[in-house]
C-alpha cells in the first residue's frame, strides 16, 4: 500500500508539472514564413493566429492565388512549429508511453 501512496504522489506531481507545462505553452508564440519571408503568421502555442504580416510586393491583383498559397503555407509552416515546440515541451511527460492520440 505504500508504494500506491507514493505512486499516486508522483502522479499528482506530474500533472501539476504538466498543467505549468501547457499554461507556459499557451504564453509562447512562432511565426511561420512563406516566399522568402514576405507573408508572416503569428500564432500561439494553442494554434491561435494572432497577426497576418504581408509585404506589399506580395499583392500581385492579377495573381491571388498566388497570395492565398503563400498565406496557407505561412499557416502550415506556423502550426508545424507549434507540433514541434509542443512535442519537445510536452514530449518529456510522455516519453515511454505509447497512448493513442496523446501528444
Amino acid at each position: 500500500m505504500r508504494n500506491m501512496n507514493q505512486m499516486m504522489k508522483q502522479v499528482k506531481k506530474m500533472q501539476q508539472e504538466m498543467a505549468k507545462a501547457q499554461q507556459e505553452l499557451e504564453k509562447k508564440e512562432v511565426t511561420g514564413t512563406a516566399g522568402g519571408g514576405v507573408v508572416k503568421v503569428t500564432m500561439t502555442g494553442q494554434k491561435q493566429v494572432k497577426a497576418v504580416e504581408i509585404a506589399p510586393e506580395a499583392v500581385d491583383p492579377d495573381d491571388v492565388e498566388m497570395l492565398q498559397d503563400l498565406v496557407l503555407a505561412a499557416i502550415q509552416d506556423a502550426m508545424k512549429q507549434v507540433d514541434e515546440m509542443m512535442e519537445k515541451d510536452m514530449g518529456r511527460f510522455t516519453q515511454g508511453l505509447n497512448i493513442p492520440g496523446l501528444f
